[in-house]
């Protein structure tokens, strides 16, 4: 049995690796490739969670699952929020083969599966990042984003000034771009291009009527139903694309808060990322289209990160 650990984990997989990883892997989830189960999500009080993730790359390939705990606290404590492991099991002998940090995993292609619909739907000329959050993914957005368009300029915003202000000198110094922390969640995403949420928030923190014509949004920190980071207006009038239309809209909690609202139906998921990839639907339709991306997370990309990793030990 291998063991791949979190250290291992963050110098193998870069985004370069990262970015065409799960970008393959999305384009063959939505062709019906892989095989795979809505996550089931345990609640451990607290805004704590426990969720089991279970799929298969499809044919001899390797099979698994993630179980991973989401303790959101432990951020204040320098540690990741996502704790866990993925297991890896081989597509011929049916036999377990490696295990993962799942954390490490998550943190990365969570980012790169971002970058993936960023640069699949955002205006070729963005050059402005606007980021709500200060956490983990709001470290590893700004690498991968940066990864796909060239960036001029970043914002931040959080709850915290001072956690915001941190942010902001650390990655102006890591990624060698303005890195500006805002007063407010709107002044933050005022000139955005591209706006990243990925925030813990339970209510809303970004409305629709803040945004400019051709803003892209990623959607990636409420993961089930619950807790939604965009409002109903945001919703509504963007073209709404997923990383899985089944997951969306069975636990993407802002598109089910539009449509309990009346504001859409369920043919407002236009369609699956890895369709706009493959060329089976269209993605960004003109300059000044709001897109937004509904990021859930999803096993296939897990499973295709680990998979590169312990087949090139």
């Amino acid at each position: 049995m291998r063991f791949i650990d979190k250290e291992e984990v963050a110098r193998r997989l870069t985004y370069d690796v990262c970015i065409p990883i799960v970008r393959n892997a999305m384009i063959a989830f939505s062709k019906g490739e892989t095989k795979q189960l809505l996550r089931a999500i345990v609640p451990l009080g607290e805004g704590r969670l426990f969720g089991s993730m279970p799929g298969g790359l499809g044919g001899r390939k390797v099979f698994g699952a993630k179980l991973i705990s989401v303790f959101p606290e432990n951020f204040a404590k320098g540690v990741q929020s996502h704790q866990g492991v993925v297991v890896l099991f081989d597509g011929e002998s049916g036999a377990p083969v490696c295990i993962l940090h799942a954390g490490e995993i998550t943190a990365i292609r969570t980012a790169a599966a971002s970058a993936v619909a960023t640069d699949a739907l955002a205006r070729l000329d963005s050059t402005r990042l606007a980021i709500l959050g200060y956490g983990e993914q709001a470290r590893t957005h700004a690498r991968a984003i940066s990864k796909v368009r060239k960036l001029e300029a970043i914002t931040v915003w959080g709850r915290s000034a001072e956690l915001a202000t941190a942010y902001a000198g650390e990655m102006q110094t890591e990624l060698g771009v303005a890195v500006t922390p805002a007063p407010t969640a709107r002044a933050c995403v005022a000139e955005a291009d591209i706006i990243c949420t990925v925030s813990a928030a339970k209510e809303p923190i970004l409305e629709g009527n803040w945004l400019r014509p051709g803003t892209h949004v990623n959607i990636v920190g409420s993961s089930y139903a619950g807790p939604a980071e965009v409002d109903n207006d945001l919703v509504a009038r963007s073209r709404f694309i997923a990383d899985s239309r089944e997951g969306a809209l069975a636990q993407g909690a802002e598109f089910l808060r539009a449509k309990e609202a009346g504001v859409i139906s369920d043919d407002h998921v236009v369609g699956e990322i890895g369709q706009v990839l493959s060329g089976a639907i269209e993605g960004r339709q003109s300059e000044s289209h709001i897109t937004a991306y509904k990021s859930l997370g999803h096993i296939v990309q897990d499973l295709a990160a680990a998979a590169a990793l312990y087949a090139k030990d």
